[in-house]
């Protein structure tokens, strides 16, 4: 798709997020393989459970919870419900469980390739921003030894990785990715969302840790069931892939816009119209932002011309208390 105009226009602006060589319309698998060295510079633990679900105590490991590791007599103070019934009558003497943090946890990434995915104005094409981000994680994930799979929305079969715990895993999800391909345009894209996320819950081991990467546009309420569903006990990072077009309309002028076969005209000079436009997506933000907050999802917005790692740094290696107060 490219678009000229006839009225003086900024030049595209390419964020920092191309890889190397500009490839912004492109997803190149060494620049994918090359992420396994930030990956590293990433903390073990990226962030307490934000799970709807989580007690009070939160564990910095987001496994499927505690798991027991031994039974010692009893101590006063300790809670009752722990008790261990079977080694107290055995041996006549009250004795309590103890447990650890388990370390058995599971990282899955969904991507949601939809035609608009291979689309910018400026900076990169959505499809390549998800493909670097989930590439960070995947390695991540891996190097942090957890289990590791994924899912992507495609027409012709939902393209699925179960999870694993080998370093194949991240190759073949970059293999997957390296042939990323826009959904046809004669598919209902709600239904193929709708059944994509259904496979991510059948896969989905409670405790996991769940990236999703999409413009999610549009946005069913079956949609949002099945996310609310998995936000009970895992916790979800939904990134928000939007280009600057989508946010506002470019300067007042007329604009032809080409999306291979058909010619469009776009003529933005009413300010009413750009005032309405801007308010849709801004209604669209504020729906996921508030449907997020409710279910205690994290969100990150990351428009094309801003650098997807860098945003996913910034907002999983802050320190807890930082991410609270913003």
């Amino acid at each position: 798709m490219s678009a000229g105009s006839t009225a003086p226009a900024p030049a595209p602006v390419f964020g920092p997020d191309p890889v190397p060589g500009g490839w912004a319309t492109r997803i190149v698998t060494a620049s994918l393989l090359e992420l396994r060295h930030a990956a590293r510079a990433l903390p073990t633990t990226l962030q307490h459970s934000r799970s709807s679900h989580s007690g009070p105590n939160h564990s910095p490991f987001k496994g499927q919870g505690l798991e027991y590791a031994e039974s010692r007599p009893y101590l006063a103070g300790d809670e009752v419900r722990h008790m261990d019934w079977r080694i107290t009558a055995r041996t006549g003497k009250p004795h309590t469980k103890l447990f650890h943090a388990e370390r058995d946890r599971t990282t899955l990434i969904w991507i949601d390739p939809t035609p608009l995915a291979f689309f910018a104005s400026r900076g990169s094409f959505k499809a390549v921003m998800a493909a670097r981000g989930a590439s960070l994680l995947a390695w991540h994930a891996v190097q942090c030894g957890h289990r590791l799979g994924a899912t992507i929305c495609h027409e012709s079969g939902h393209q699925a990785l179960r999870p694993e715990r080998h370093a194949h895993s991240v190759l073949h999800l970059i293999g997957l990715l390296s042939h990323l391909a826009p959904t046809v345009a004669d598919a209902d894209p709600t239904l193929l969302l709708e059944e994509s996320l259904l496979r991510l819950r059948r896969i989905t081991r409670p405790g996991s840790r769940l990236f999703l990467f999409g413009d999610w546009n549009p946005l069913s309420e079956r949609m949002l069931l099945h996310l609310r569903q998995l936000a009970r006990h895992n916790t979800l990072v939904l990134t928000f892939l939007y280009d600057p077009l989508e946010a506002a309309l470019p300067a007042p002028g007329t604009y032809p816009i080409r999306d291979g076969q058909h010619l469009f005209v776009l003529d933005s000079h009413s300010n009413a119209q750009r005032a309405a436009y801007a308010a849709r997506f801004q209604q669209r933000l504020e729906r996921l932002q508030l449907f997020c907050q409710q279910q205690r999802i994290a969100l990150l917005p990351c428009a094309t011309n801003e650098d997807m790692v860098a945003k996913l740094f910034a907002t999983l290696a802050a320190p807890v208390h930082a991410r609270r107060r913003g």
